[in-house]
């Protein structure tokens, strides 16, 4: 579980690629209405909800309300997690792709 927020995993949350496109959206504008967010999807509001709803149960999106609009912007903290993950396998493949290349290297000579 995400350690930001214990209702949803954020690998969980990131996993679907409709969110993905939520969080690339949210992270191209300030803040931006549901309306505005269900426009970009060919599926209805209540569909974008409640992928919103998983993005904030990981902590990802925070929302606020405007009068009768609720407003939507991205909270990149969490993303640090993957982050953190994915530098592991990058220092991996790193190494590896350096002893790969230093044995192609001995083969040559």
């Amino acid at each position: 579980m995400s350690e930001n927020n214990p209702l949803r995993d954020v690998f969980d949350a990131i996993a679907d690629p409709t969110r993905r496109q939520l969080i690339r959206l949210l992270a191209e504008a300030e803040e931006m209405p549901l309306h505005e967010l269900t426009a970009q999807f060919q599926m209805g509001r209540t569909a974008v909800s409640k992928h919103l709803t998983i993005l904030k149960e990981a902590g990802l999106v925070l929302d606020r309300k405007v009068g009768r609009e609720t407003r939507f912007r991205l909270n990149a903290a969490p993303l640090r997690e993957i982050q953190d993950w994915l530098a592991f396998y990058t220092k991996f493949w790193s190494t590896n792709m350096l002893r790969l290349n230093q044995f192609l290297e001995e083969e040559e000579e």
